[in-house]
């Protein structure tokens, strides 16, 4: 099993299967409690390395504990819960962690722990338990706020990311595995990690990931908790490990909370986030691209497309490689975005390229990204109690006009294949994004035209699909239904 397939998020379900304030930002919001912490630290410049490095777990934990919260979730009806499209119908409980941030009760979570939830109950480390709202959700970064009506409540100061390296210290808080609340300790082993696990959320229109890495233990009900450095500040959002059995086996994965503070405060602000835009489309560069472009080495990220807006008018070029971005290296499609993604659209920002061995700098100004969600696929929706989604092992949704354009397509019929079940039978055989036009021998020009045949194909039945990809290519994909 590859690390792609052992990734997984880390609510946990009841059943241990799986692993507005106004207008004021989080950093205004968010008060220090470590006023101690410094003065412990101190206290005994005599003590031993090992002491003093326990000294440090120890008040980092005490510091952060008592604004680490656990989340429990109620899915009614026939939901789905944890971004799963294809887990089992009915009723269902599940939970996660999180971490208060203000006063008054803004609470960071990951948006797996509350998507799709009908009911959702904060519990404080003094076992005090409130109703909480979900006050804004983003699927593209797997972060989320909730509220609870309190005052003075402890909270959780936030750290700078970007001062982590590799080989710094960290602790991981959270409720794993229905324990109660519990700390681990590790290093950070990487920054800026792109697994794709956050673009398998059918939700996600613009999916970001930059994690930080820890082997600090991470547990299915870690999710949406604090990654804290050993001054017990908030430097990232358990969200992620990379495990064959659902359990820890040595990696976790935190979003930075540089990043999950930019998206919090959209949402707690506007209700949703606002993403900046370039203008290109990019690749990361390859030992190819460093030949022909001129480069000292396969860093940076290509513009792999005709630049538009803000892009187009302040110079970049097809062939660019964008090297820089606000005064930060960019060494790949990661880095590119989560710069952008500290900034608002509007900004101006100066970009660094190389243009066939030559250096160029100019200001593009962002425009705002359009990233409205897709309607829910219709067979998703039809098939609430059969289970033919699950069977089939993916969803569709209809083709829109503008996708139908782009494929040449007559008129704007179709469906397009909205999500792939990882462990079922389309695995590995159908891809993501592809326009079915037969299944079964059957044309298909809608998505009930997809639920019908769909719903002929018996268990453990062949499914025969010729589907067509953007470049107007078509493949045919075989395999077995679900047993």
């Amino acid at each position: 099993m590859t690390m792609r397939d052992g990734l997984r998020k880390l609510a946990l379900p009841a059943v241990l299967v799986l692993g507005l304030g106004g207008a004021a930002t989080l950093v205004e919001a968010v008060r220090d409690p470590l006023p101690e912490l410094q003065a412990q630290q101190a206290a005994d410049p005599a003590r031993d390395g090992a002491g003093a490095l326990a000294g440090a777990f120890r008040a980092a934990s005490a510091a952060a504990m008592p604004a680490v919260v656990h989340v429990k979730v109620e899915i009614g009806g026939r939901g789905q819960r944890d971004g799963d499209l294809f887990g089992p119908r009915g009723p269902q409980a599940g939970s996660g962690s999180g971490f208060i941030v203000s006063p008054d009760g803004h609470v960071i979570t990951n948006n797996h722990v509350v998507e799709g939830a009908t009911r959702v109950t904060v519990v404080l480390n003094d076992r005090r338990e409130f109703d909480a709202r979900v006050v804004g959700r983003d699927p593209n970064t797997d972060v989320a706020v909730l509220k609870i009506d309190g005052r003075g409540l402890p909270t959780l100061a936030l750290g700078n990311a970007d001062e982590l390296q590799v080989g710094d210290w960290v602790l991981a808080l959270g409720y794993p595995l229905d324990l109660g609340q519990t700390t681990t300790a590790g290093i950070v082993s990487a920054k800026g990690r792109d697994l794709g696990i956050t673009a398998q959320n059918a939700a996600a229109t613009a999916p970001l990931e930059h994690f930080i890495q820890t082997d600090a233990a991470i547990n299915r009900g870690n999710s949406g908790g604090p990654l804290v450095d050993l001054r017990g500040r908030v430097v990232g959002v358990n969200s992620a490990i990379a495990s064959p059995t659902g359990f820890y086996s040595g990696y976790g994965f935190a979003v930075p909370i540089n990043l999950a503070r930019r998206v919090a405060d959209d949402l707690i602000r506007d209700g949703e986030v606002h993403r900046p835009m370039l203008g290109v489309e990019i690749r990361d560069a390859g030992p190819a691209d460093a030949e022909v472009f001129g480069l000292a080495s396969p860093s940076g990220v290509v513009v792999a497309s005709e630049p538009k807006a803000g892009a187009r008018d302040a110079g970049l070029r097809l062939g660019d490689v964008i090297v820089g971005l606000d005064g930060r290296p960019v060494r790949d499609g990661g880095d590119l975005r989560e710069t952008l993604m500290r900034r608002r659209p509007g900004d101006r920002v100066p970009v660094e390229v190389v243009r066939y061995g030559k250096r160029e700098r100019m200001t593009v100004r962002l425009d705002e990204m359009d990233t409205r969600p897709v309607a829910q696929p219709a067979l998703q929706r039809a098939d609430a109690g059969g289970g033919t989604a699950a069977r089939i092992g993916f969803v569709a949704a209809e083709v829109t006009p503008a996708q139908a354009r782009r494929l040449g397509l007559e008129g704007a019929g179709g469906v397009v294949v909205a999500g792939v079940d990882p462990m079922g039978p389309a695995a590995g055989n159908l891809p993501r994004g592809v326009v079915v036009e037969r299944f079964n021998g059957r044309a298909i020009g809608s998505a009930a035209d997809l639920e019908t045949a769909a719903a002929a194909v018996r268990p453990g039945g062949v499914v025969s699909i010729v589907a067509r990809r953007d470049d107007g290519s078509r493949i045919i994909v075989n395999y077995r239904a679900k047993s």
